[in-house]
């Protein structure tokens, strides 16, 4: 007489396969993309006109990054050739918070709140690259200038309220961000080594 193999009885596998499929999407973190955080200017109420502003030359330092990723700021006052990240902040430190009141160097304006003084900053940091520029550069740069914004939101409030910026409550965090506000402006991509 013959011997019959025993067959395994493959019913419930796909069903088994489901709930550990299941499992293991519910159970996995995925990878969330990663950005700069930036918040989007408010739309502006079309029912009040438009006014054009014009900007004094003191109060912008132009950030440009060449095709090479070679990053040149100049404002009215001075240029340099940046060769490290950590000169580009001590630089954008420099020029919003104009120290020396230099008259090449940002307009100040003085303001009182909560009886705490403030000299806020016109200064604009314009950022422009060209088209070749490679990304990571870009990215870099930008970090560096909103880690010199960061920077002296945190002096700021050290001064003003005697702690870092992280532990203020949320109005007072309001305060310094008015007090210092992050302008970047970004140009449009374009060839810079015709400059």
């Amino acid at each position: 007489m013959a011997r019959k193999t025993p067959e395994v009885n493959s019913s419930s596998t796909a069903d088994m396969a489901f709930l550990l499929l299941c499992f293991f999407m519910m159970t996995t973190t995925m990878e969330k993309d990663k950005g700069l955080q930036r918040t989007l200017p408010k739309i502006p109420d079309t029912s009040k006109k438009l006014e054009s502003k014009k900007l004094n030359a003191r109060n912008i330092l132009q950030v440009k990054i060449n095709a090479q990723n070679k990053v040149l700021a100049s404002s009215k006052l001075k240029s340099k050739q940046i060769k490290e990240m950590s000169d580009l902040g001590a630089f954008v430190e420099e020029f919003i918070k104009n120290p020396s009141h230099s008259a090449d160097l940002p307009e100040m304006r003085d303001t009182t709140i909560d009886k705490v003084h403030f000299k806020v900053s016109k200064g604009v940091i314009s950022l422009q690259n060209d088209r070749g520029t490679n990304y990571e550069k870009y990215i870099e740069v930008q970090n560096e200038i909103v880690r010199a914004f960061n920077n002296l939101r945190d002096k700021e409030a050290q001064r003003a309220y005697g702690k870092p910026y992280k532990d203020l409550d949320e109005r007072r965090k309001e305060i310094i961000n008015e007090v210092i506000p992050q302008m970047i402006s970004e140009a449009e991509p374009k060839d810079l080594t015709k400059q």
